[in-house]
């Protein structure tokens, strides 16, 4: 049985593919059980379910949730970190789980248009024309689904001022970032749970995204940090991730049954590359989803 429970699509989210083509692609590849997760948009997930239906596939409702998690340092004061939890089985249709994501998405482009007057101060110094309104309504116009730093990176190559996505993160984009909207751990498990759903933390070694790697890269004191700190919010980690090593992967697979946190794993697919359905998965994944009643789990938070 192939699995993928972590996918983004251009519609609602910042992949290269529309929902539509994702769905076709995934059918080509014999995936089963698929979930849409898209950044802080479940805007995508009644047409996804729909359409999972038309092909014969299962699906579990997904969503991508930021978070920015203050971690305490030996001494005094706090780090503040950017992390990712994938919320899942969630009721679409909830309402404040719809608010909160709605207010993030206008904090989404507010901090868009913050971003855009650094670059522009780092224009004036390279003597390099000002990004203008002009400019970014033509960034929108690109932006299917929720507005963030990758659609700006693809306008810095199309205007020529960088070579790749990369480069503009490296030259621009890291230097000119704005902090995104301040979302807790502890108010994404409420939001979640109170939506009937299961709050899940995403690829937690991922050297290249937004990880506990950026803390440590010591798979103890990442999981003594989840103990910490996390284990009263989070329903389950993601065990299978594309770009985890096997040795990450048996440690969290391991920490999970511990602690008896629901396990889940997807490509994370961007659509470029197209890595859908490439991990190997185990089959008992799935009924993990379907034997974890809402009753058994912590219980709605006020």
């Amino acid at each position: 049985m192939k699995i993928d429970l972590h996918i983004h699509t251009k519609t609602c989210s910042d992949g290269n593919l529309s929902l539509e083509e994702v769905f076709e692609e995934a059918k080509n590849r014999d995936i089963e059980l698929i979930s849409i997760t898209d950044h802080d948009s479940i805007d995508c997930q009644e047409r996804a379910t729909a359409i999972a239906q038309e092909y014969g596939m299962s699906y579990i409702n997904g969503v991508e949730l930021n978070i920015t998690f203050e971690y305490p340092l030996e001494g005094n004061g706090t780090k503040l970190i950017s992390l990712d939890f994938l919320g899942y089985q969630y009721d679409i249709q909830n309402q404040e789980l719809m608010t909160k994501l709605q207010i993030i998405k206008e904090h989404r482009e507010a901090r868009a248009r913050q971003i855009l007057e650094k670059l522009n101060a780092e224009f004036d110094k390279e003597r390099i024309e000002r990004f203008t309104e002009w400019d970014l309504q033509n960034i929108q116009d690109t932006v299917d689904g929720v507005f963030g730093r990758p659609h700006i990176a693809n306008y810095l190559v199309e205007k020529g001022i960088v070579k790749s996505n990369q480069e503009a993160f490296d030259k621009y984009l890291v230097k000119c970032d704005v902090p995104k909207y301040p979302l807790s751990i502890a108010e994404a498990s409420r939001l979640t749970r109170n939506a009937g759903g299961l709050l899940v933390l995403s690829h937690p070694n991922d050297p290249n995204g937004t990880s506990l790697a950026s803390m440590t890269r010591d798979l103890d004191k990442q999981t003594r940090i989840i103990e910490s700190h996390m284990l009263d919010f989070v329903d389950g980690i993601e065990c299978w991730h594309s770009r985890n090593d096997s040795r990450t992967t048996a440690h969290y697979v391991e920490f999970a049954k511990r602690h008896g946190l629901i396990m889940t794993g997807g490509s994370d697919c961007h659509q470029k590359p197209m890595l859908m359905g490439t991990l190997d998965i185990p089959d008992w994944v799935a009924s993990q989803f379907v034997e974890r009643k809402v009753s058994k789990f912590k219980g709605a938070l006020v």
